[in-house]
């Protein structure tokens, strides 16, 4: 087996907690964050969101920024996130550690707010730069003086993923001793008002995986992970190791996955190739599970090729606790994922009644206590991203 690279932090704030400890006290209990939006305003007052329930002035307060600050709410959220997985890691010193942050919305959150403004005045034109995705990385670099290798990832809800694969492959070449990785992306009128042209928007709770699902429900939130070089980590607490990474591309639509699910099986076989696993190794699957129709289905069938049926391992999809927060979700689910192993937990999905009757699948809909020594997390993106992860249990 691959022994992957070494996760020694871990940060998260999402619509069930603003820190790591908060996310798992709501998962453990079974307590979802959907509801209607408050912090975000729009005309769709109908559509459940995964909000976190805090605004703009209070996210800047807990960070100590001074008025006139140009954080758009994606970075707010991912500073803060970023913030307890340096802490979490222990860091003394952050000489040389860079940053790779994946996102979707970056900072559109203000440019849509202030877009009628800008001919008129110059008052909140340091927002403008904002609406470039690489801004909001660069906000989140400077304000802990990351100054090592600062990267954007842009691939849609692989984004995070993505971010992670890349931090541990710059690691494994020797091209990075530390580098914060994961995600942030916050709600958005553009996102929410595109997703529902879409129509893959649910009025209700999202149901992953369940024969009657209807739809997504959008979240926000910001989730990182401290990856580590082998010379960094002597004496130091290991959450898990990044064992095995894959991102593919199955081509097939601009929005839709396709009805085999080649790209998410290509994704989860190189995976495992790469961890240096057998499909039987993996203990559990943080699946992507939307609740949208064509997704659920196609990663379905992508997970009957892939582990043949019957010898599918338990899975769930947490988004029904957290909504899908696009870019961010890969990063909010591996954090999930160490935590589940940590605990020796596998969290439920919830809201699941009746299987998808194509493949017959049946989630974890109850806490599970189970050993988990190798973790699969999948991330599937617009334009056929398709990203899966493997975390593994440190050995000593």
């Amino acid at each position: 087996m691959n022994k992957g690279v070494a996760v020694t932090g871990m940060g998260v704030i999402s619509c069930i907690g603003n820190n790591v400890e908060e996310n798992y006290r709501s998962l453990v209990s079974g307590r979802p964050g959907i509801g209607k939006p408050e912090i975000l305003k729009s005309i769709h007052t109908h559509l459940p969101v995964g909000e976190v329930k805090l605004s703009n002035a209070e996210l800047a307060q807990f960070l100590g920024l001074k008025e006139g600050h140009s954080f758009t709410r994606a970075a707010l959220l991912g500073a803060i996130a970023a913030g307890e997985a340096i802490n979490n890691s222990g860091i003394k010193k952050l000489d040389g550690t860079g940053i790779i942050s994946g996102t979707s919305v970056g900072g559109m959150d203000m440019t849509e707010h202030y877009f009628k403004e800008f001919p008129e005045s110059e008052k909140h034109y340091r927002f403008i730069q904002a609406q470039h995705p690489g801004f909001t990385t660069g906000q989140i670099a400077n304000y802990f003086k990351l100054k090592g290798f600062v990267t954007t990832i842009s691939t849609a809800c692989s984004s995070a993923a993505n971010a992670i694969m890349l931090g541990a492959r710059m690691i494994k070449a020797g091209q990075l001793k530390r580098v914060v990785v994961g995600g942030t992306d916050c709600l958005s009128k553009f996102t929410l008002n595109g997703f529902n042209s879409l129509m893959i928007l649910s009025e209700a709770t999202c149901k992953p995986f369940d024969k009657d699902r209807n739809g997504l429900n959008l979240g926000e939130g910001a989730a990182y992970l401290v990856l580590e070089a082998e010379e960094l980590i002597e004496g130091k607490r290991v959450l898990g190791r990044v064992s095995g990474y894959a991102n593919t591309n199955d081509a097939f639509h601009q929005t839709a996955s396709s009805e085999t699910g080649e790209g998410a099986f290509l994704a989860m076989k190189q995976a495992l190739n790469k961890a240096g696993l057998v499909p039987g190794e993996i203990d559990y699957i943080n699946s992507h599970g939307t609740a949208t129709v064509n997704n659920d289905l196609s990663e379905s069938r992508a997970l009957e090729r892939m582990f043949s049926g019957d010898n599918l391992p338990d899975f769930s999809s947490t988004k029904a606790y957290t909504g899908h927060c696009l870019a961010a979700a890969g990063g909010l689910e591996a954090v999930f994922s160490l935590l589940g192993m940590e605990k020796e937990q596998v969290f439920p999905n919830l809201n699941f009644k009746k299987p998808i009757p194509e493949t017959g699948f049946v989630p974890v809909t109850e806490l599970k206590q189970k050993k988990l020594n190798h973790i699969l997390s999948n991330s599937f993106g617009f334009g056929g991203n398709c990203s899966s992860l493997i975390f593994s249990k440190n050995e000593e």
